[in-house]
């Protein structure tokens, strides 16, 4: 069990440092491509595209499939897609190869080891080891972490195919409902369409921010890509403490304000951070925004799985797909915003919007009401 429980956060923290890479590089990417700010956001929008399409339509999938093959076919794909960007020779090659890169979570771990926090682990780590070493492996050529990551998931894949059991679908085939009924039947009544929408808001704020704090720090602090992966380093550290200790904090303080709370105190932060003098402040204040992050990220999680008991895969795809959907719109939005009003400032201020009118759509939405202790 100590294995797969190891494989599957070594899985998850290939995949989240290959999804979390390309902010820190955008700046090598823009020049080396001789790209526009604007062109630079749609490679991370790339993966995010191909990310939401795909997970459309695997999760519901992965409910009627065994889930190791699906897993194993995903991650092989990944390998060769993620190699190939480190290849890439301009602009299109590399949105080509990051679209069909983009890889969803197909099987949930806490569905097999009801070991959720273990994926978020493996997120956390991504983000506080993954990428700063991903950067500085970049200062010797931008392709070297592609190539090192796909090299190394390679790996995880020949140990996935020796170690993971069959996993047997979670509904028998002829049984299984079509994927468009299966969404039909998820987002009956007025609660999940808003609870969605609420988190599709959420990640576009999310993420139309993080996708340019690369760009930014180069910008304002002159850093160079190594430099940036240090101030990452203290991003992902916020958010592996709060994946080891935050699900306590909220059971303690009650997920109704968890949320509330969290939510305002993060978009507070974005106002005050493009005004931050030097680096240090900029590294507290991340630190911060993504200790907050890894608590309201699994609980919002938690309030969508309790919409449906019986079809959670469909459930996380369509979260996933949500969430990618916003990344990719986000990333766009924050490159025009960037570049023609008012550089990082008016990509907070975004960002800060979206969280208001998610944190009220998910007050609304009445999934609050919803007994989630048992997915906490």
């Amino acid at each position: 069990m100590n294995k797969i429980i190891t494989l599957f956060f070594l899985i998850m923290f290939f995949i989240g440092t290959d999804t979390f890479i390309v902010s820190p590089l955008l700046p090598i990417l823009r020049e080396s491509f001789g790209i526009s700010i604007e062109q630079s956001g749609w490679i991370v929008s790339a993966y995010a595209l191909g990310y939401a399409l795909f997970a459309l339509i695997a999760g519901p999938l992965s409910d009627a499939w065994n889930r190791k093959k699906v897993l194993l076919f995903g991650l092989l794909g990944f390998v060769i897609f993620t190699l190939l960007c480190g290849f890439a020779v301009d602009f299109w090659t590399m949105f080509a190869f990051r679209l069909l890169a983009a890889i969803p979570q197909l099987v949930q771990p806490h569905k097999v080891l009801k070991a959720m926090g273990v994926a978020t682990a493996g997120l956390a780590f991504s983000q506080m080891l993954g990428v700063p070493i991903g950067s500085y492996l970049a200062t010797a050529g931008w392709q070297t972490p592609f190539i090192l990551i796909g090299c190394c998931t390679f790996l995880i894949v020949i140990w996935t195919a020796v170690l993971l059991p069959a996993l047997p679908p979670s509904m028998q085939k002829q049984k299984a409902p079509s994927i468009r009924n299966r969404y039909r039947s998820l987002l009956q009544g007025s609660t999940p369409k808003v609870a969605f929408l609420a988190y599709f808001l959420f990640q576009l704020g999310n993420f139309a921010a993080f996708s340019f704090i690369g760009t930014w720090l180069s910008d304002k602090f002159s850093l160079n890509v190594a430099d940036i992966g240090t101030v990452i380093l203290f991003l992902g550290l916020g958010n592996t403490i709060s994946s080891l200790f935050g699900n306590s904090l909220v059971n303690k303080v009650g997920p109704k304000h968890s949320l509330i709370y969290g939510v305002t105190f993060i978009g507070l932060l974005y106002l005050l951070l493009p005004y931050l003098p030097s680096v240090t402040y900029v590294e507290i204040t991340y630190f911060l925004i993504f200790l907050i992050l890894g608590m309201i990220f699994p609980l919002m999680m938690s309030m969508l799985q309790t919409l449906s008991a019986t079809a959670r895969g469909t459930v996380s795809s369509l979260a996933n797909s949500s969430m990618y959907f916003g990344t990719m719109v986000g990333s766009f939005t924050a490159g025009m915003l960037y570049a023609h009003s008012g550089g990082f400032i008016s990509v907070s201020l975004f960002s800060v919007i979206c969280f208001g009118v998610s944190l009220i759509l998910f007050l609304r939405s009445g999934v609050l009401n919803i007994n989630i202790s048992q997915s906490l």
